[in-house]
């Protein structure tokens, strides 16, 4: 029981003597953060006393009664406004050779003295801005000493004489006084030149003392800090300062004696060392009781070991499972990307780090073949409305090869939209294989073009003329049939001949046009389209509208082809499937793509029903439609309804060399 009662006791000392060192480290934190609180409130106290007295000076200065200048006048003015103040100890005007003109504590004509500051002095002239001095000697009139606050008086772009104003320090000694410093601290003010402008406590006699080397030399390496010094009597003291803004170099100390500062520290530290020691006496009595414990759980700990070396290892399984996807994240308002070890080797930026690497957006898009930056850069800008982008892109050669890069907003920190994170996946030999498949595809469709171009001119130069001869051939037997009385039934059959073999030459030209309609080579896809749709409603009896928007220049073959090819599978749908009255055909040609719109009044479809049906016939014409725009990067759309007809929305986009093109009058395939 005993032991148990000192094994309860060991650590409420041990805690007691800690609770009273964190006190008495607060305590110690609190002087110091009230000092530097109350440094803070005198410094701008200061500044803007200073800043006020610098402003009246310049209003002085620049009175009219300057102008001419009119001393005796501007004398009665300065000694009404030097008697309202009672800070003021005089007022004067100093011309530029540094003799006094005037001083308002004496009559006009008196001799007047060479000024006793000079530094300052020269400062005005130098800069032609108001500016307040330091400490001045004792005055041998009163016996005061003064502050000088100086402003230029310059009338038409030359300096005239310098404004004067003597102030005695009692001002800053007041702002001191009643700054409300913590108990045992004591300030004073220092101006440019270390001498003692103001305190808190000491003697009249301090006042234009120089400070200290220590004080002089921490207010020459930085314009705020702290510092220890040691004063006559060898008692060390901890300080703080800092500069007063608008003063040339005046600064506010503020110290206490480091003995009372940290006394209660000492003790309390004091009191903490004795809990330790008899803490530490306690646990060597409870030690063999550890000892025994130990030895009762270490299975649980080997287990529990085993455990956390098989979670550690799935762990870095999984890790290296995603070691293939490279992270990033993208700042668009600092303009900078945060880029890991893999992302950087995916991009072939080089560097030997082994965590992530910072480096501006333009680095990691010089990484980027230039035909794909700006499609990467503005599928990351997507992110910041909220959508997730993906992007497959190039890198720059010679080494180029495809990555993927998806990115969206954090989730942990949806409210910032400039931060975009991401991750980068290799496709390369997948969208190689897809160009692949897409470039036998174009090259299917070109020989299937070819083919059906052979087949036009074979029916039409060949088998045309072949009826030709026909018809002509049946023509000259008509002489032969001599005057018999069978003359009228051979030439009924001769005339039924002669219209079957017509009958055959109109099928097979109709068959060579719908195979490759020579206004598409001729005239470009416009006409072509026009003379197609004319010829669907000569046919079918189908109202078929076409209308083109935009310019009418030609097109690359490619694109011609497929939006022939496209538009044609469309009616021919509509007039298979859709029973359908009206048909609109709208070709709207823009700047960088070409669209392609559909419409008919027949009987819809429901969409989802139907890619779950058997109407194999016209899914297999929307299939082909697609395909054809796929070929050449374009896409369908397709809304329907039952009862409401369909629209088929196609886009094709046409490559910048293709804009403006001209067929080749020579070209023969």
């Amino acid at each position: 029981m005993v032991l148990v009662f000192i094994a309860a006791a060991m650590p409420l000392a041990l805690f007691a003597g800690w609770v009273a060192f964190l006190n008495a480290q607060q305590q110690r934190s609190h002087s110091q953060a009230a000092a530097v609180e109350t440094l803070d409130n005198v410094v701008g106290r200061l500044a803007s006393e200073i800043s006020l007295q610098l402003e009246i000076a310049e209003t002085i200065a620049a009175s009219a009664t300057l102008d001419k200048p009119d001393l005796d006048a501007f004398y009665r003015e300065a000694t009404r406004v030097n008697e309202a103040r009672t800070l003021w100890e005089t007022i004067q005007l100093v011309d530029p050779g540094g003799n006094q003109v005037l001083d308002v504590t004496r009559p006009l004509a008196d001799g007047m003295r060479v000024i006793a500051d000079r530094e300052n002095f020269e400062q005005i002239l130098k800069t032609r801005k108001p500016a307040i001095g330091g400490i001045g000697p004792p005055s041998p009139i009163t016996g005061k000493r003064v502050v000088a606050v100086r402003a230029p008086v310059e009338r038409d772009g030359q300096l005239k004489f310098v404004l004067t104003v003597a102030l005695v320090p009692d001002a800053v000694s007041q702002i001191l006084q009643s700054a409300g410093a913590p108990t045992g601290w004591v300030g004073f003010v220092v101006d440019a030149k270390g001498n003692i402008v103001a305190r808190t406590a000491g003697e009249q006699s301090e006042l234009g003392q120089s400070a200290s080397a220590t004080v002089r030399q921490a207010i020459a390496a930085a314009p705020q800090g702290s510092y220890v010094k040691r004063t006559l009597t060898g008692e060390q003291v901890d300080s703080i300062y800092k500069l007063i803004p608008g003063t040339s170099g005046w600064s506010v100390h503020f110290g206490i004696p480091t003995q009372e500062l940290n006394g209660p520290v000492h003790r309390s530290a004091i009191f903490l060392a004795g809990g330790g020691v008899l803490s530490f006496v306690l646990a060597l009595t409870l030690a063999w009781y550890t000892i025994r414990d130990i030895s009762l759980r270490r299975r649980e700990q080997e287990a529990q070991a085993a455990l956390a070396l098989s979670a550690s290892e799935e762990r870095r399984r999984l890790t290296i499972d995603a070691a293939d996807l490279g992270v990033f994240s993208w700042n668009f308002a600092t303009r900078e990307a945060l880029v890991s070890p893999r992302a950087r080797e995916m991009l072939q930026m080089g560097g030997s780090s082994d965590g992530d690497t910072s480096l501006p957006i333009d680095h990691m898009l010089n990484c980027i073949e230039p035909a794909d930056r700006q499609q990467f850069e503005s599928s990351l800008m997507g992110c910041r409305s909220g959508n997730v982008a993906i992007a497959d892109f190039r890198t720059a050669p010679p080494h180029s090869r495809w990555l993927r890069a998806s990115g969206r907003l954090s989730r942990l920190d949806e409210k910032n939209p400039d931060v975009v994170y991401g991750v980068i996946l290799d496709i390369d030999e997948t969208k190689r294989a897809e160009l692949e498949r897409q470039r036998l595809l174009r090259r299917l469709s070109e020989a299937e073009e070819n083919e059906r171009r052979r087949i036009a001119r074979e029916l039409h130069d060949q088998i045309g003329q072949t009826i030709t001869g026909l018809l002509l051939g049946l023509k000259n037997l008509e002489p032969f049939l001599g005057a018999s009385h069978k003359r009228k039934g051979g030439l009924e059959k001769l005339n039924w001949l002669q219209g079957l073999a017509r009958g055959i030459g109109r099928d097979i030209h109709q068959v060579a046009s719908d195979l490759r309609p020579t206004a598409l080579d001729d005239l470009g896809l416009y006409k072509a389209l026009e003379a197609a749709c004319a010829e669907i409603q000569r046919r079918f009896g189908i109202s078929v509208d076409f209308q083109h928007l935009g310019r009418r220049e030609r097109l690359g073959q490619d694109v011609e082809i497929a939006a022939y090819r496209a538009v044609q599978e469309a009616v021919n749908n509509v007039v298979k499937h859709a029973k359908a009255r009206n048909v609109s055909v709208v070709v709207d040609r823009r700047t960088a793509e070409l669209r392609i719109v559909v419409e008919d009044d027949g009987k819809g479809f429901d969409l989802q029903e139907f890619s779950h049906s058997d109407a194999r016939h016209a899914k297999l014409g929307l299939s082909v439609i697609e395909e054809r725009l796929t070929i050449l990067g374009g896409s369908l759309a397709i809304e329907s309804e039952p009862g409401r007809g369909t629209s088929l929305f196609m886009r094709i986009p046409v490559p910048a060399e293709e804009m403006g093109y001209v067929p080749d009058p020579d070209h023969v395939d």
